[in-house]
């Protein structure tokens, strides 16, 4: 019955996850709308910037939910740690969460210098854009943000249900 609810529960991660990455293709597409929009108004500098921006975000989010779940993971097998867990692996799980906590915050630190550029470029574009294009773009970099979000979300719910299914076949006899 377990093996059964798991497997129900991952199809339907599966099936969420293919309509987030329709969304992400049409994201994509409204991206190189806004792409050659910006091409065709601003200075070749201008779109230097935006472009550089663009790529950024992605990685710049993408590090830092990559580092968020990997933090989680180290705190959750720290969580689990008792009188028998060899000092050993002790100290490599707080190094380890060590390393990530300083990575994380140096990403953080990104973050943010992401967001003063993001500003830098929506004055860019403020000075070419309608009210509603510019609008159109800010909307843009919130949906892709969050589509990275769910995306990420869902691939370590994914890995979840797939290690606890994985765990409770090989626990059976």
């Amino acid at each position: 019955e377990l093996m059964a609810s798991l497997q129900s529960r991952l199809q339907a991660l599966w099936e969420e996850q293919e309509l987030v990455l329709l969304e992400v293709r049409e994201c994509a597409k409204w991206g190189e709308e806004l792409e050659a929009m910006v091409r065709d108004l601003c200075k070749p500098n201008e779109f230097e910037r935006y472009l550089m921006f663009i790529g950024d975000l992605e990685k710049v989010v993408s590090l830092l939910l990559c580092l968020s779940s990997r933090l989680a993971r180290i705190q959750n097998a720290m969580s689990r740690m008792d009188g028998s867990t060899e000092a050993e692996e002790k100290q490599s799980l707080n190094e380890r969460h060590k390393l990530l906590s300083r990575q994380r915050e140096d990403a953080k630190d990104l973050k943010e210098n992401l967001d003063r550029r993001e500003r830098v470029v929506s004055g860019i574009l403020a000075k070419y854009l309608t009210e509603e294009q510019l609008q159109d773009y800010q909307h843009f970099v919130q949906v892709k943000t969050s589509l990275l979000i769910e995306q990420k979300d869902l691939e370590e719910q994914i890995k979840f249900f797939e290690e606890q299914l994985e765990n409770l076949e090989q626990s059976i006899p």
